[in-house]
């Protein structure tokens, strides 16, 4: 009896061996693809200023008229753009990706840390959304947003 329990535990530390390495395979590529849409969201959210001065101008020139300043257009379209910044919602998403390499190629533990910081990586998604001036980084957003839930219901499978 004592052999075949012995073979059971042996054959349930394989399983949980295979299923690890798929479930690495798994979650290394949606970081990848974190990765991938966090750079897409960088290209588009240099156009934000841009976008933000000319739908502005656009506003100003609608409702004043000829009466507004170049000079002042300049000011509140400026205002507007470190409002709407989202490099600091990158940066730390870049920060995010590298910890969680850093966690799946680790021993160990690491579920609870991992589903803390796929909750880092959804309040920043949200911020980056909620900042976005432009449709191209609102859709990069959002496709981040979507792989980030994959990636946090991958998370849930892991001790």
């Amino acid at each position: 009896m004592a052999a075949s329990i012995a073979q059971a535990y042996e054959g349930l530390l394989a399983a949980r061996r295979e299923e690890g390495r798929a479930l690495l395979a798994v979650l290394t590529g949606q970081i990848d693809r974190i990765a991938e849409l966090v750079a897409e969201a960088e290209g588009h959210a240099q156009a934000q200023p841009i976008a933000i001065k000319e739908r502005f101008e656009r506003r100003m020139a609608e409702l004043a008229g000829e009466a507004v300043s170049e000079d002042r257009v300049l000011q509140e379209a400026a205002a507007l753009a470190v409002k709407a910044d989202v490099r600091e919602e990158l940066d730390r998403l870049v920060g995010h990706i590298a910890a969680a390499r850093q966690l799946v190629a680790g021993e160990g533990a690491v579920g609870r840390r991992l589903d803390f910081l796929t909750q880092e990586f959804m309040r920043e998604a949200n911020t980056l959304c909620s900042k976005s001036a432009i449709a191209a980084l609102t859709t990069a957003g959002l496709d981040l947003k979507a792989v980030i839930e994959q990636f946090r219901e991958q998370v849930q499978n892991v001790e």
